[in-house]
């Protein structure tokens, strides 16, 4: 059974699971035909005539703490979700997580709600393969046992890698900043370093509102990465997403908002 656009009567998405085993067990071509009569959605007999399928998934980013699977189902009403997969790092959840759609083109409609809201929070969509998908089920798997995938199985690669790899310059950008905080309250978060109110820019939107992100110079590179070290903590009752950044990026998020 497909969900399209809302969890049927009584589910609660519990029979996920027997999905996702029936995603690694079968191959790509079970994603050939759609079960659905949607002919918005429905793939071409022609389209994949040289070559297998793509798998449809795509990764979500910046979700909701309290995000669950009807949430993300709703987010992407009217499309078919076969698996959603939730990710943890040592048992705490990321704020991401992966989507498998019932068939290819569905990601192409998946994508365009890139940057909508869920909640108060905007999430971002990406395009993503099955490799990265099943390396995440494995990951999963071992968190959930305390254990490491680093010695049998390659971690599928994430935001958390990326940040741990990201040149400092002695800016960050923060994302997911409740639209009442001010400078004080970014101060405030950083209360372990020397900060000036002149230090913190707090970006707008092209509507001249807050867009929910801030960036904050530090005193040195140095400064900044030990700062990395509040990346998903609260502010209020969000968390707050860090990332290095730069004097160029931050100049052009300023003028965007001016």
């Amino acid at each position: 059974m497909f969900y399209r656009g809302k969890y049927g009567e009584g589910s609660d998405g519990r029979e996920m699971a027997s999905k996702r085993q029936r995603i690694t067990d079968q191959s790509s071509s079970y994603y050939g035909t759609s079960p659905g009569s949607n002919f918005m959605y429905n793939p071409s007999p022609y389209a994949y005539i040289s070559q297998p399928p793509p798998f449809p998934v795509v990764r979500l980013r910046g979700l909701p703490f309290n995000c669950s699977e009807p949430d993300i189902v709703d987010f992407f009403h009217s499309l078919d979700i076969v698996d959603i997969l939730f990710v943890h790092k040592n048992g705490r959840f990321t704020g991401e997580a992966f989507c498998v759609l019932g068939y290819p083109l569905q990601v192409d409609f998946a994508l365009q709600r890139n940057k909508q809201n869920m909640g108060r929070r905007y999430v971002e969509v990406f395009r993503s393969k099955r490799q990265e998908y099943y390396k995440a089920i494995a990951n999963e798997v071992a968190d959930s046992r305390g254990e490491s995938t680093h010695h049998n199985v390659p971690r599928a690669k994430s935001s958390d890698d990326a940040k741990d790899l990201a040149e400092h310059t002695g800016v960050l950008r923060l994302r997911g900043l409740p639209y009442s905080a001010g400078k004080d309250d970014i101060m405030d978060f950083f209360k372990d370093f020397a900060l000036s109110e002149e230090a913190i820019h707090i970006t707008l939107n092209s509507e001249g509102r807050k867009s929910g992100e801030a960036f904050v110079e530090f005193a040195s590179a140095e400064d900044s990465k030990a700062a990395m070290a509040k990346d998903r903590m609260t502010l209020g009752s969000r968390y707050i997403e860090l990332f290095a950044s730069s004097l160029e990026e931050l100049n052009e998020a300023v003028s965007r908002g001016q």
